[in-house]
C-alpha cells in the first residue's frame, strides 16, 4: 500500500500544475504553501484577464473598472479585461448606408462604450480614439453629438464631466425604482437589462450591509466600492423606504430569500 501511495505521489508531482508551484518555491525561495498561494493567484489573473472567448469581429481590451472614481490616475486604477465589437457585417454595413463614414463611427463608439459598461468597465477618450483609429478631438466631437441627440455615453470623460454630481450607477436604480421597465432605461441610458440587474444586486450588498449595522468604511472593505457611491445607494434607499416602494421591497426580499437559502435557514 505504501508503494502504491509513493508511486501516486510522483505522478501527482510531475503534473504542470505541480511543477509550477515547485518552480515559484524555488524561484522565490517560498515554502510550498505560499508558492501554491502565489499560483492560485496567478490563476486567477490570467482567468479574469486573458481567457475571453471572442468572435469575428471582437478584440480583447484592458479598460478601467468601472467602480474607479474619476478623476484617480490611470496607473493606479484596477483594469478589466472586456469584449469588444469592432466589426458587426450586418449592423454596421446598414450604419454605413443610412449614415455615411462619420454615422459609422459613432454607431461603433456607441457599441463598444456599451459593451465596456456591461462588464463592469469604463472606456476613456483615449481608449476610444485609439480603438477607432481616430484622433480625442473627433471623439469629443461625436460624443457632444450623440449627448445632443439625447443619448448617454457611459465613458470615462463622461463620469469626469459629471463631477460631484450623481454617479450614473445611481441616476439608473433611480430610474428603476421609479417604475421605469428595462426597455425604457436601455433606451434612456444605454445600459442593457443585464447592465442595470447588475447594478441592483450591487446595491442590494451595500443596503443589506448598511441594514446590518455596517459602518460606511467597513462596507467599502468588503465591497469595494467607493464610499461615495456606498452614501448614494444608501440615500437612494432612504428616499424611496418611505415611500414603501414595491420595486425596493420585491429587491430585498429575494435578497433576504437567496441569504437565508445559502444559510441553510
Amino acid at each position: 500500500m505504501k508503494t502504491v501511495n509513493n508511486f501516486s505521489d510522483r505522478l501527482k508531482s510531475k503534473t504542470v500544475k505541480n511543477s509550477i508551484i515547485n518552480n515559484i518555491a524555488r524561484d522565490f525561495n517560498l515554502t510550498p504553501i505560499f508558492a501554491e498561494a502565489y499560483f492560485k493567484q496567478i490563476v486567477t489573473y490570467f482567468t479574469e484577464h486573458v481567457q475571453l472567448e471572442l468572435t469575428s469581429g471582437q478584440v480583447h481590451y484592458l479598460a478601467i473598472d468601472d467602480r474607479e472614481p474619476a478623476g484617480k490616475p490611470v496607473d493606479l486604477c484596477r483594469k478589466k479585461s472586456v469584449r469588444l465589437t469592432l466589426h458587426n457585417p450586418d449592423e454596421d454595413l446598414k450604419a454605413y448606408k443610412e449614415l455615411g463614414l462619420s454615422g459609422l463611427r459613432q454607431h461603433r463608439l456607441l457599441r463598444i462604450t456599451k459593451e465596456a459598461i456591461e462588464q463592469g468597465a469604463l472606456l476613456s477618450y483615449e481608449d476610444i480614439a485609439f480603438i477607432l483609429t481616430t484622433s480625442i478631438v473627433t471623439i469629443k466631437r461625436d460624443i457632444a453629438y450623440l449627448r445632443r441627440s439625447g443619448k448617454t455615453i457611459p465613458s470615462r470623460g463622461w463620469r469626469h464631466d459629471m463631477g460631484r454630481g450623481t454617479t450614473h450607477k445611481t441616476q439608473i436604480l433611480d430610474l428603476y425604482l421609479a417604475g421605469y421597465q428595462f426597455s425604457e432605461i436601455e433606451k434612456r441610458t444605454h445600459h442593457s437589462e443585464a447592465a442595470v440587474k447588475r447594478y441592483i444586486q450591487d446595491f442590494s450588498k451595500i443596503i443589506l450591509l448598511h441594514l446590518k449595522d455596517f459602518s460606511v468604511d467597513q462596507i467599502r472593505i468588503s465591497t469595494s466600492f467607493s464610499n461615495r457611491l456606498i452614501g448614494e445607494y444608501i440615500k437612494l434607499y432612504n428616499k424611496y423606504k418611505l415611500e414603501n416602494n414595491s420595486r425596493l421591497n420585491a429587491i430585498f426580499n429575494l435578497s433576504k430569500k437567496k441569504l437565508y437559502t445559502k444559510g441553510g435557514k
